[in-house]
């Protein structure tokens, strides 16, 4: 089965070794996704405006994959505090309202104090 790899703009990809998504057959795996904005520009300070970013990370993915947010069957969110949750909810529902993934939401730690919030997610290929 093809294995096909989509880089992203992260700086750990290399480091760590990872892809930011990972095509395989039908499925796209898109690496858990933190609020790393592209060319250096600042993490935004609240949850929503991180979720927004983070979410439109995985868009450009699914598109680099042939694939798009309509066809996402799952997602997980991880947050740093249940304070967080609405807002990201929020910015989760205005992107999947009508899609309606499985979604997981977990309060965890994550690599950078600064980052509120880190989003999964999984969809097939139109």
């Amino acid at each position: 089965m093809e294995r096909r790899l989509i880089s992203g703009h992260s700086p750990f990809e290399p480091t760590v070794g990872y892809s930011r998504a990972v095509v395989v057959g039908s499925t796209v795996h898109v690496a858990g996704t933190a609020p790393i904005a592209p060319g250096g520009s600042p993490t935004p300070e609240d949850a929503y405006g991180q979720a927004v970013l983070c979410l439109s990370i995985i868009a450009g993915a699914l598109a680099l994959a042939g694939s798009s947010i309509e066809d996402v069957v799952r997602t997980r969110l991880f947050i740093t505090d249940r304070a967080h949750f609405e807002d990201v909810a929020r910015a989760h529902g205005e992107v999947f309202g009508d899609i309606r993934p499985a979604t997981t939401c977990v309060v965890a730690g994550l690599l950078d104090p600064a980052w509120k919030v880190e989003i999964e997610a999984e969809s097939v290929v139109g």
